[in-house]
């Protein structure tokens, strides 16, 4: 083998910081796992109707020959499971519990990742402008900030859903749970924003001193360019972990709300809806409770650990055995 061939087989060819934090990523087997979790539950979320047909169950229909004498506890233990039921109904109604977490799953990811989706598209904008951004531009988007912070957000959201509701009904939404899902999401990412605009805001106060911002100043780049073409692209690691860590958070937000009466309205079930609705049967039913509890702390816990793990991934000084 000649000195050419020899260079040319055993040369380094170079990756990209995408392609080395995959890497990272896929040698993490909590990530990977995680990973692989999400994907059922968003596939539970996509095809859930479709999976609840085919299994030839209803979220909605009524069944109380599968409730004791009574006529409120599942007959059979575990709370009426049964091949029929694999989760087992509900008391009082006898409704199945599998089609109504397949249903809840849906509702539940679209509230979380539409409201995801709008406080990192308005937090990195905001955070942008204002850290490039001198003078009086900076300051007002600052301190807009801080006072959104301010607000007691629990009061402030239970105080201030009706009247949105009410609005966005006025403006043409059908009432109902379109309503009360665009509240829901809306009253999440108002207050959900100013969390991540303050993070950017910090890293962009350093890159704007970088030799690549200069020398797209220097060549008479547009504001606009410069904001969204070269500070951004820069920008993608602290977002996407930000976004993983702010899924889990809008989850359990949703299922708090439920507590307060804040949610969809009945029978659409959520997460949360099923956990209020199954907390009064705890000590008589604790399946109930245990079914949608589960499912609600694999998402936030898968979220938590896939966030934790982009950030090492996509950090370059983290220090990897």
């Amino acid at each position: 083998m000649s000195l050419l061939e020899a260079t040319t087989t055993n040369a380094v060819v170079g990756r990209t910081m995408r392609q080395l934090a995959w890497a990272r990523l896929r040698r993490d087997r909590v990530a990977v796992i995680s990973m692989f979790v999400l994907g059922i539950i968003v596939f539970i979320a996509a095809f859930g109707p479709v999976i609840s047909k085919w299994i030839g169950v209803n979220p909605f229909d009524f069944n109380t020959k599968l409730l004791s004498d009574a006529g409120s506890l599942p007959l059979g233990p575990l709370g009426g499971v049964s091949l029929d039921h694999p989760l087992g109904v509900e008391p009082l109604t006898g409704r199945d519990i599998s089609a109504r977490l397949l249903y809840g799953t849906r509702i539940s990811l679209f509230i979380a990742l539409s409201a995801t989706f709008i406080t990192v598209v308005v937090g990195t904008v905001v955070g942008i402008v204002a850290g490039y951004s001198r003078g009086r531009t900076d300051t007002l988007l600052s301190r807009f900030m801080d006072i959104t912070l301010a607000f007691p957000l629990l009061l402030v959201i239970i105080a201030m859903s009706p009247v949105l509701e009410q609005r966005l009904q006025a403006w043409g939404l059908p009432k109902g749970n379109p309503s009360r899902i665009a509240t829901l999401i809306l009253v999440l990412s108002i207050f959900g924003w100013p969390y991540l605009a303050r993070l950017i805001r910090g890293q962009v106060l350093s890159l704007r001193e970088r030799e690549f911002v200069e020398a797209a100043v220097s060549i008479g780049s547009s504001k606009r360019r410069i904001l969204f073409r070269e500070l951004l692209p820069n920008l993608w690691a602290p977002i996407l972990v930000y976004a993983t860590i702010t899924m889990p958070g809008l989850i359990g937000a949703e299922a708090a709300l439920a507590f307060l009466g804040i949610s969809v309205i009945p029978p659409t079930p959520t997460w949360g809806s099923m956990l209020e609705e199954s907390v009064g049967y705890f000590t008589v039913d604790p399946f109930y409770f245990f079914v949608p509890l589960t499912m609600l702390l694999a998402a936030v816990l898968s979220f938590n650990l896939l966030g934790d793990a982009l950030r090492d991934a996509l950090d370059p000084k983290a220090d990897r055995t």
